[in-house]
């Protein structure tokens, strides 16, 4: 395994020791925390490389732990709660969340979707696509796909590995259009079911850090009843 630990954040310390055991089985490194404080202390003075967080803590509750780390720190997070319906999923998402994970869940299956986001994050590039130059310019926006970093003016823009990979795509393949059904397959790595909502919430976050006016976008744009695409300019 690569350096770093996992952090797992839940204010039942069985859950916490329980997820522990299961990842440590698999050879990863883990870090414990029990409440939304403890785990800032954690991710700002450790190697930490992914972050597993419950929502409802004492002291500071998950979602407001997560935007502050997503203030400091660009890692995959991946939240847990008991709340099932799809506003809160849209929520925990909105605020920064790669994956949400509703209560109770399958262990094993939770430490697949910890390794879908390693190596969705240390693996951003699309063997489907080929380009001449590592650095794809489009008006406002330059792209390097060796270092996935996307400049805005100049500026570089700060993404979520997930918001990454999306633009990775998008970069890639400037002008296409592409359903919610196959960014998702693409950048999730798994079949789509439900898929138009969670794609959303990931356009609208990139949309407001690259574009000059999110309400009226110049680059990333939806076309109704198709999908989304980067404009060519």
């Amino acid at each position: 395994m690569s350096e770093g630990s996992i952090l797992v954040v839940d204010d039942d310390r069985e859950i916490v020791r329980a997820i522990s055991l299961y990842l440590q089985r698999e050879g990863y490194s883990v870090l414990c925390a029990y409440d939304g404080l403890q785990a800032l202390d954690l991710v700002m003075n450790q190697s930490v490389r992914l972050l597993i967080i419950d929502v409802m803590m004492p002291k500071l509750d998950g979602l407001s732990a997560m935007m502050k780390i997503r203030e400091k720190k660009n890692l995959p997070i991946i939240v847990l709660s008991a709340k099932s319906e799809d506003t809160d999923k849209i929520l925990g998402l909105s605020m920064g969340a790669d994956d949400y994970v509703t209560k109770p869940f399958n262990p094993m299956e939770l430490v697949a979707r910890v390794r879908s986001q390693l190596r969705r994050y240390t693996s951003l590039g699309d063997i489907h696509a080929v380009q001449n130059s590592s650095v794809i310019v489009n008006g406002r926006l330059s792209y390097n796909t060796e270092e996935h970093m996307l400049l805005a003016d100049g500026e570089p823009v700060k993404l979520t590995a997930t918001e990454s990979k999306i633009v990775d795509l998008f970069m890639r393949n400037l002008g296409r259009i592409f359903p919610a059904e196959e960014i998702y397959r693409r950048v999730w790595n798994e079949p789509a079911f439900s898929a138009e909502n969670t794609v959303m919430v990931h356009i609208r976050r990139i949309r407001e850090k690259i574009e000059l006016n999110p309400k009226e976008p110049e680059y990333l744009k939806v076309v109704w009843g198709i999908g989304y695409k980067i404009e060519k300019k």
